[in-house]
């Protein structure tokens, strides 16, 4: 049986922002790279600072477009202060402005085991 997506979750993969367009390159590949899969789940960009739109804008237009549940995944190489801090005060927000929405948050891509052994394995092949 093939897995149908479901059109009320989605994944918000939410980056720190810069003023330079092209730092999100990598994260538009990574959704592009979630879209081109067959169940592929609604994925939407969303930014601290710099870049639009704003984690907060995010999941209200999800929210608003029917989504009902949201996982949040930090494309963060570790867990550093606006994840500590600024991250958990922009959900609780979202939680209250979007009560029948379930917010939930991943651990920051880079501290994931499979993206560790990934980046180990491209150092090592760097050598040649």
């Amino acid at each position: 049986m093939t897995a149908v997506p479901r059109p009320d979750s989605a994944i918000v993969l939410f980056g720190h922002g810069a003023r330079d367009p092209e730092w999100a390159g990598p994260m538009r590949r990574i959704r592009d790279t979630l879209l081109a899969r067959p169940e592929a789940p609604r994925v939407e960009l969303a930014f601290l600072e710099f870049m639009s739109p704003t984690l907060p804008e995010a999941i209200a237009a999800l929210a608003q477009a029917g989504v009902r549940k949201v996982a949040v995944v930090p494309v963060f190489l570790a867990q550093g202060g606006h994840l500590k801090r600024d991250l958990p005060v922009l959900l609780d927000e979202a939680r209250a402005a979007h009560p029948g929405c379930e917010i939930t948050l991943a651990t920051a891509a880079g501290e994931a085991e499979p993206v560790v052994r990934a980046m180990a394995d491209y150092a090592a092949s760097c050598l040649g």
